[in-house]
């Protein structure tokens, strides 16, 4: 294995975006490659106003932001990840997809780059039928927003080389987060698994009548500590994640309690994703700050 010099990630949404700027800021030379030129200048000057912010804030100074953007390449071209040492995958959670994108990948890079995926739920031995260095492709799953969440869940598959996997780990660690190793893969992980039960929990007592939305978030803030509620926590990643994601559990385990939930469901059909989309359980202006409640 080589030491890791230069990044890539592949996806410009919010979580790629801030995986690609966090890896920038702890002066790695950082590829953040999207097949869309739109969704690449508006993840730069999303970053922008964010790094912006904290330079006022004090957390960063302006040079450190200035020197991160200076080691920040935005590219439509996924040949440009052709010397990178670590690639994050962070597309839309979809495994024909991310199948598809592996295989092309391992075409362009070296054998000896660790290929990961940013995937909240599906693990990385789904990804790698068809292709030779299976041992060098893990799961390195961040949490959004990743300039503000420590936690990285580093996934050990039954493929994943000893080596990859500690790799990995120094990796997360020299950018400022602490890494937890699962040794054995699970869909969902640690963090998502414990939390879709109480997501499970908050969905089935409104759907049930038995309290509003805003009254369990408001429950779950302050009598168990949570900084957000459930269902601001939707709103935050995305309906689309959380149903993407429910679908896919559900197609892995073909159990009743894993299927999107109907509550969901109807919001993406609607098209009420979140905060990206201006309204989802709560509606939001432009800046993603909370405006009024919508009732159902």
């Amino acid at each position: 294995m080589t030491n890791i010099k230069k990044v890539g990630v592949i996806g410009a949404g919010a979580m790629g975006a801030q995986i690609a700027v966090v890896a920038a800021l702890h002066q790695y030379d950082v590829v953040l490659q999207d097949i869309s030129n739109d969704r690449l200048i508006k993840a730069k000057e999303v970053l922008e106003t964010q790094l912006e912010k904290r330079v006022r804030k004090g957390r960063f100074s302006r040079d450190e932001v200035d020197k991160a953007f200076e080691h920040l390449t935005f590219t439509t071209e996924i040949n440009q990840l052709h010397d990178v040492d670590i690639i994050i995958e962070a597309i839309i959670e979809d495994l024909e997809a991310k199948q598809t994108l592996f295989q092309s990948l391992e075409k362009i890079v070296s054998e000896n780059c660790i290929i990961a995926t940013n995937s909240s739920t599906i693990v990385s031995s789904k990804l790698i039928d068809k292709l030779t260095y299976q041992n060098r492709v893990c799961n390195i799953h961040f949490f959004n927003p990743v300039l503000v969440m420590e936690l990285v869940e580093v996934v050990q598959g039954p493929h994943t080389s000893k080596e990859v996997a500690q790799q990995a780990m120094t990796f997360i660690q020299s950018i400022g987060k602490k890494p937890v190793l699962l040794q054995k893969e699970i869909s969902g992980f640690i963090a998502n698994r414990i939390l879709a039960r109480l997501m499970d929990e908050a969905i089935y007592l409104y759907e049930h009548g038995y309290a509003s939305y805003e009254e369990i978030d408001f429950v779950v803030e302050k009598a168990l500590g949570h900084p957000i509620g459930p269902f601001a926590l939707m709103d935050l990643t995305g309906l689309d994640v959380n149903y993407a994601v429910r679908k896919q559990r559900y197609a892995e385990t073909g159990l009743e309690v894993d299927r999107p939930k109907q509550s969901v469901v109807e919001k993406v059909e609607k098209g009420e994703l979140g905060r990206k989309t201006g309204k989802g359980w709560y509606a939001y202006d432009q800046h993603g700050k909370k405006i009024v409640n919508i009732q159902k």
